[in-house]
């Protein structure tokens, strides 16, 4: 009884032992393959942006001064219909003449209303005449960003870009220490490691127009916005399209640090002629029509479209932001 027992428990011990090749060297023992760390991928970068637009536009007062009642902003309104990936901005005057919400609805509704869902305006002189201060603009673009009436300044992010709208309407307060000078000295301030910054309001500081020389209200504006690294400006109330080079709020002109002016006046309101051409104007042209930008990651395209003939004039692009 006791062999047998022996026998069952010796002999499934000896053919382990050679079915393990009957050597006396050990298996190898193998680890376990080692995970590499996962390294997370960078923060996508933030899409391409474009913003289109212009100012001084919707000018409905005779038939005799447009030769067809509200043709060149209905005109520019066309330009703007297939752009459906851009938003709109404004660079005031944005009717004709009193600012009322009867012009609004009767001249400025029929056109560029038609974009009011993805507008972004800002006023204009004409926005603040008799003695309406605002009211009709405010209003009708209530259901947009407007900074209200009290300041009628705000802020928006479009892509890698921080924007800003201003207003330089008659009797708005825009120096050192006022409101608006504050409010914006604040925005930058909140704003400053955005890489590209664009600003837009209605008086241009420089320009090669018949108003050159009296828009030293918003001076204190540009050197504010120079002194904080803003790469672009866009305004109105000149009614033709120019693009300065880059300079500061001196004029002075400034590759590395200096702010690219446009004035765009050009949405539908009678086109001015140029006077004597200032120093750093890099181009200029007498035509209807809106400024199409692309906003990149850390620079910006530009170019202008011409109303009726579609002609594409002053095409920059690869422009840094600092």
């Amino acid at each position: 009884m006791t062999r047998k027992w022996l026998r069952l428990l010796v002999v499934p011990a000896l053919l382990a032992y050679a079915c393990s090749g009957n050597s006396n060297t050990p298996s190898p023992i193998v680890n376990p393959p080692v995970t590499p760390p996962v390294t997370p991928p960078p923060p996508p970068a933030a899409p391409t942006a474009f913003l289109v637009g212009a100012g001084d536009i919707a000018d409905c007062r005779s038939v005799a001064e447009q030769g067809n009642l509200g043709a060149p902003a209905e005109a520019t309104a066309k330009l703007i219909d297939r752009m459906t990936e851009a938003s709109v901005f404004t660079m005031g005057d944005n009717q004709y003449f009193f600012g009322n919400s009867v012009e609004y609805r009767n001249c400025y509704q029929p056109r560029w209303g038609r974009f009011l869902s993805r507008t972004y305006p800002s006023p204009g002189n004409h926005e603040y005449e008799n003695g309406t201060n605002g009211s009709g603009y405010f209003d009708y673009f209530a259901s947009r960003p407007s900074g209200g009436a009290g300041l009628g300044a705000y802020s928006y992010t479009l892509g890698n870009w921080h924007v800003i709208a201003l207003n330089s309407g008659p009797g708005v307060q825009v120096g050192v220490g006022s409101p608006q000078y504050e409010w914006l000295r604040r925005d930058l301030i909140d704003n400053q490691n955005v890489k590209c910054t664009l600003a837009y309001w209605h008086h241009p500081v420089f320009t090669s127009g018949p108003s050159a020389g009296s828009n030293g209200i918003m001076r204190d504006v540009y050197e504010l916005l120079f002194r904080n690294g803003v790469d672009v400006v866009v305004n109105g109330h000149d009614h033709f399209y120019e693009r300065f080079f880059p300079q500061d709020h001196t004029g002075l002109r400034s590759a590395s640090a200096g702010i690219t002016e446009y004035i765009v006046g050009t949405g539908g309101a009678p086109l001015y002629d140029f006077g004597p051409v200032l120093a750093n104007s890099a181009a200029k042209l007498k035509a209807f029509g809106v400024v199409y930008f692309t906003l990149k990651e850390v620079g910006w395209d530009s170019v202008f479209i011409e109303a009726g003939t579609e002609m594409r004039f002053d095409s920059t692009s690869n422009n840094l932001c600092h």
